[in-house]
């Protein structure tokens, strides 16, 4: 199963296409007794990423891996042979933070939410070692001692705790209280930890904590870096050196500002990284990574902070991923770098961008650095996924196994995940999995994930609450995309070379459902409905020419689907608990809709779906029932469970009534498939968080 997601709070799923598949992404199959509903379906990749800072990312030298969280969900990449493992936060809560135990077998997780937990987790058998609850409303970052016996974990600003643990007895060993927001925190190769946040640069001693010996939590001692004429400052990453420089603590300000402190936490030296913003920093034994603003990363020798280069620009935004990397010009604008981490074996450092782009880089010469691997993923909501529906070779506009989505960053991606050597080539030459990236304006500026903007006093211009792409439909022939935004404009795309051949201002609001007409119903027709509460009837033979506007509904218009065979059925939902049955007259320049049928029911209506006999459409219900109803007659047949839990609310279903298995998708962030026939669960998972 792939998960496609990007921003920091959301993400969307794939879901099946039509025909049969010699590799498909999921499988759903009957259990036996023995198994349970959510073993039955296995995540296979993730594309996206929602770590905001470097306390979300860290590498495992010895194996050469790269964790990150995506949502709930911890990646395990290995950038060499471009392999995912994953850990699933079984509490559902989104992760924050996250580190590896230096000998790599365990990681540390903190998350969001209320009475968040620090979970630690087994590498290998990718299970749940210990949850330690100490904090209110978040963990904003977490680290191991160079020991891995004791571990430290800092809370969002509102409860400011600043908590070390023994996590093999459960137990907290020592904690106390910070004034400030806190961004990051490292440990030193002695027995001190530093953390870093606004106005704040603190030591806190082990030690000291410790001499009472006793088996309650005592007081966290702690000491604040005498920072001088820049105590204004808001310090957003630190790191303490190893080797040589282990008595050495390096930290970076916003204001781009690398700074180092001596043992005595004395500030030694600062200097300017002559940036208008920096946001992380990582260190090797021999030099010092800063990630700054418009893409640069400054490369400094860590002994005496001497610069010595910067770090290869990433792709610009709005590249064009099908081509080779564009020469850098001064009108060119990069993602921001937002976090950093450094493999010390292979001597690669991992980039985070702010439009959710991953590199990492092979850095041993830095006369010659290379890129090792590299990832391009939606930076904010994921809308929509459609699976490109499969053709013969000759007739098929995108590869087998393609899926297009749409997100809240007004793009389009398309994506491939038969990359096996059996179909050499494929993807881009930024991703193994990204074929193709439609921008539906010019305006870059969606492209960059603002999410964490305002915690760092970012003057950042308001975002257009109206952009995005919100929905799409591929037409039956695989030829044409269409796509309706948050502004209520309709897009046409042809899918071979992603150009745009038409546009519409279709709606007032934005667009919630398109729907293409199925070759069986002797038309070829595509409906448009919206937040407006409208209905746009086009013909897709007569380049997209309007047929008809219905206006029946007196809210919004969550769900519209054509039926029938030779004869045309255009069905409706809303949220005005309505359905509504049509029939199509045939007219000499057109069609004509006229309505047969009006169910009236006692909840809101979300998504539909028809059988492949046509004789009967699905509804998802806000009650988390699942309504089956007679397209011809109107009258309900048949009503079931849609979820197994009592939390959210039913969003999505697609079912094949025959073949018998129906997929539902709901808010409470799962993922089920259920029996056509009785409603009995074959499989479940949680699939977004």
């Amino acid at each position: 199963m792939a998960a496609a997601g990007g921003g920091a709070q959301g993400g969307g799923g794939a879901q099946g296409g039509g025909g049969p598949d010699p590799s498909p992404l999921f499988s759903l199959r009957r259990r036996s007794r023995h198994q349970g509903t959510e073993e039955a379906v296995t995540l296979e990749k993730v594309l996206g990423i929602t770590a905001q800072t470097s306390s979300a990312l860290a590498c495992e030298p010895a194996a050469g891996l790269l964790a990150y969280p995506a949502g709930c969900v911890v990646v395990i990449l290995n950038p060499r042979e471009n392999t995912q493992r994953h850990i699933l936060n079984t509490s559902r809560k989104t992760l924050s933070a996250l580190a590896f135990s230096p000998d790599g077998k365990l990681i540390v997780t903190g998350e969001n939410g209320h009475r968040p937990a620090v979970r630690v987790w087994d590498v290998e058998e990718r299970a749940q070692v210990s949850a330690l609850h100490g904090h209110k409303h978040g963990v904003a970052c977490v680290a191991f001692s160079p020991s891995a016996k004791y571990l430290v974990s800092v809370g969002y600003p509102h409860d400011m705790a600043v908590n070390v643990w023994d996590w093999k007895k459960d137990s907290l060993v020592a904690s106390n209280k910070v004034s400030c927001k806190v961004t990051a925190v490292s440990f030193s190769e002695d027995s001190y930890f530093v953390t870093v946040g606004h106005r704040h640069v603190k030591f806190w001693f082990l030690d000291s904590s410790r001499e009472l010996k006793v088996n309650e939590t005592v007081p966290l001692v702690g000491r604040s870096g005498l920072l001088g004429e820049l105590h204004d400052n808001v310090f957003c990453d630190v790191a303490c050196g190893r080797g040589r420089l282990s008595g050495s603590t390096f930290c970076v300000s916003s204001s781009g500002l690398l700074c180092q402190f001596n043992e005595k936490r004395v500030l030694e030296k600062w200097i300017l990284l002559k940036v208008p913003l920096a946001n992380c920093l990582c260190l090797s034994e021999e030099l010092i990574f800063c990630g700054c603003a418009d893409g640069t990363v400054r490369i400094f020798q860590a002994g005496d902070m001497r610069y010595l280069s910067d770090l290869p620009k990433p792709h610009p935004l709005g590249v064009d991923v099908t081509q080779a990397a564009p020469p850098r010009r001064p009108d060119l604008v990069y993602p921001d770098t937002i976090a950093l981490a450094y493999d010390a074996c292979n001597r690669w450092l991992s980039c985070v961008y702010k439009d959710h782009s991953v590199y990492v880089w092979e850095v041993g010469d830095l006369r010659n650095v290379r890129k090792v691997w590299s990832d391009l993923f939606h930076s904010s909501f994921v809308w929509s996924v459609e699976v490109y529906p499969e053709f013969e070779e000759r007739r098929s506009s995108l590869p087998p196994g393609s899926f297009l989505t749409c997100s809240s960053d007004n793009t389009i991606r398309v994506w491939t995940l038969e990359n096996g050597s059996a179909r050499p080539g494929r993807g881009s030459a930024y991703s193994t999995t990204l074929l193709n990236v439609v921008y539906v304006d010019n305006n870059t500026q969606h492209l960059q994930d603002s999410s964490n903007a305002p915690d760092r006093n970012e003057t950042v211009g308001h975002l257009d609450v109206k952009s995005g792409v919100r929905v799409m439909q591929v037409s039956p022939d695989g030829e044409h995309l269409a796509s309706g935004d948050r502004g209520g404009t309709l897009r046409i795309h042809e899918l071979q070379f992603m150009q745009e051949v038409a546009k519409v201002e279709a709606h007032d609001s934005e667009v919630l459902c398109l729907e293409y007409s199925k070759p069986e119903t002797g038309a070829a027709l595509l409906a448009s409905a919206s937040r407006d509460r409208l209905i746009h009837v086009l013909n897709v033979a007569k380049n997209y020419k309007l047929e008809q506007t219905l206006d029946d509904h007196s809210s919004a218009i969550t769900s519209v689907k054509f039926a029938g065979n030779g004869d045309i059925q255009l069905i409706s939902c809303g949220a005005d608990k309505s359905i509504y049955f049509r029939n199509a007259q045939k007219l000499p320049d057109g069609f004509n809709f006229v309505r047969t049928h009006h169910v009236a029911e006692k909840t809101t209506l979300y998504d539909m779906d028809i059988d492949i006999t046509q004789k009967y459409v699905a509804v998802a219900c806000q009650d988390r029932n699942v309504r089956v109803y007679s397209t011809a007659s109107g009258k309900q047949k048949c009503c079931y469970k849609g979820s197994q839990g009592d939390d959210g609310s039913l969003l999505k279903v697609r079912g094949r009534f025959p073949p018998r298995f129906g997929r539902q998708g709901g808010r409470g962030r799962s993922l089920g498939a259920r029996d056509g026939r009785g409603g009995a669960g074959v499989a479940a998972v949680p699939s977004h968080w």
